[in-house]
């Protein structure tokens, strides 16, 4: 092992960031299964390569997140920077968010967001196969039995790593579940279509058809046309790949029940707004659509 590789890495925050916001979305349900929460500390393995590694995600100040290797050192430097960079992914260090906050802060419904919401980022997914899955296993039902589901699909076919005494799991590769039946994930309590949609999603993947790189070199338009060829994939599954893994600023789940939900909260209506009253109220968040949906979702939660 290189002695001069450090098991801890110093990742600078930017502006407009708090941990707290960004922690409290993490733990919104007890059956996340991909990471731990413990005192504002995050847990979390980390599949590099062949390479598992145990890190965990603290807030050193108001400048740096701390990030220490608990199992092993990465002695390759390259395995470094691509835990830096899936750090810096997911919590979507590198966007320049003030100019949403200046629009937000002009618009009568955000702006109703931004207490309970300051210094969030949109907390992404960055792998694409597991915001696929999650895309997938949450069409049409409500949040706490979409984390149910997820857990029971990791549990069964994903990767578990024991560390300091708790349980910590990668999530099932698309090479694994390209090579299964939808009888295979009959113990899944999820529907047959959605374990056929799963499965032709790792077998695209499996054979390169379909790849992140690929997307992300497309236009939004162009990206979203490709997802929703895709068998199981409609328009809300879609734009939330978009949103949470591609990093399109523009995505925009319209259909959103949770989005639909929060704006009648906030507009106090006694029905849910139809698509054109949300086209109106979204003309001000043009090329910040994703991240007006993701403040909106945390008004309910």
């Amino acid at each position: 092992m290189n002695q001069g590789i450090q098991a801890e890495m110093l990742i600078p925050l930017p502006e407009l960031f708090d941990m707290k916001a960004n922690v409290d979305y993490l733990t919104r349900d007890k059956n996340e299964c991909m990471y731990t929460v413990e005192h504002h500390t995050i847990t979390k393995v980390l599949a590099i390569g062949q390479e598992r590694y145990v890190i965990q995600i603290s807030h050193k100040d108001d400048s740096q997140l701390l990030v220490q290797c608990l199992d092993a050192r990465p002695t390759d430097s390259l395995h470094r920077n691509e835990i830096a960079s899936y750090i810096r992914e997911w919590f979507d260090l590198e966007r320049n968010i003030q100019p949403f906050y200046e629009m937000a802060e002009a618009d009568p419904l955000l702006n109703k967001t931004l207490n309970k919401c300051y210094g969030l980022r949109i907390m992404g997914i960055p792998d694409l196969f597991e915001a696929l899955c999650w895309g997938v296993i949450g069409q049409q039902i409500n949040l706490a039995f979409a984390y149910s589901l997820k857990k029971q699909f990791v549990e069964q076919f994903g990767e578990k790593i024991e560390w300091d005494g708790q349980t910590h799991w990668v999530f099932p590769t698309y090479e694994r579940i390209a090579q299964l039946t939808p009888s295979d994930l009959a113990g899944i309590k999820m529907t047959t279509k959605k374990s056929e949609y799963i499965i032709n999603l790792a077998q695209l993947m499996a054979s390169g058809e379909l790849t992140k790189e690929q997307l992300k070199s497309m236009s939004m338009q162009e990206a979203e046309h490709t997802l929703v060829s895709i068998r199981g994939i409609g328009p809300w599954t879609a734009n939330y790949v978009l949103m949470r893994c591609l990093r399109f600023p523009t995505a925009f789940p319209i259909a959103d029940v949770g989005l639909m939900n929060a704006i009648k909260t906030l507009q106090e209506m006694d029905r849910k707004p139809t698509k054109e009253e949300i086209l109106t109220l979204a003309l001000p968040w043009k090329n910040w659509e994703s991240y007006a949906t993701f403040y909106l979702w945390r008004v309910l939660y």
